[in-house]
C-alpha cells in the first residue's frame, strides 16, 4: 500500500495531467492515512479551484481554517477562491487576515 507521500506525488501528477477528479480521489486516500497532511488538503482545494467548483474549494479551505487558524496560505488561498466568485468584500477580509497572520509570523521571527 502507498504511503501518504506516495499518494500525494500520484496526485501531483494526476492535477499536471488535468486529471482533477483523480486528483482529488489520491489526496483523499492521502487523508485517510493523515487526516492533519497538510499539502494534501491544499492540493485537493486546487484541483476544486482547479476544474471549477469554487464552492467546493471554499467550503474545503473553511473547514481546514477552523482546524488550523493559523495557516497563512489557507488564508491566501480562500481570498483568491472568494476573488474568482466576485465576492469581494469576502476575498479582501480573508487576504487582510493573510496578511496579519504574516506580520504576526515576522514579528515572532524578529524576536528570536
Amino acid at each position: 500500500m502507498p504511503d501518504k507521500e506516495e499518494l500525494y506525488d500520484e496526485a501531483i501528477d494526476a492535477y499536471a495531467d488535468d486529471k482533477f477528479d483523480e486528483a482529488i480521489e489520491l489526496y483523499k486516500q492521502a487523508l485517510q492515512i493523515d487526516p492533519k497532511y497538510v499539502d494534501a488538503i491544499h492540493g485537493m482545494t486546487m484541483c476544486y479551484q482547479a476544474k471549477g467548483d469554487l464552492d467546493a474549494a471554499i467550503e474545503l479551505t473553511k473547514k481546514y481554517i477552523a482546524q488550523e487558524p493559523e495557516d497563512i496560505l489557507a488564508y491566501t488561498n480562500l481570498s483568491m477562491f472568494y476573488q474568482k466568485k466576485g465576492m469581494v468584500p469576502e476575498a479582501e477580509a480573508a487576504g487582510a487576515e493573510a496578511r496579519r497572520l504574516d506580520w504576526k509570523r515576522q514579528l515572532k521571527e524578529g524576536k528570536k
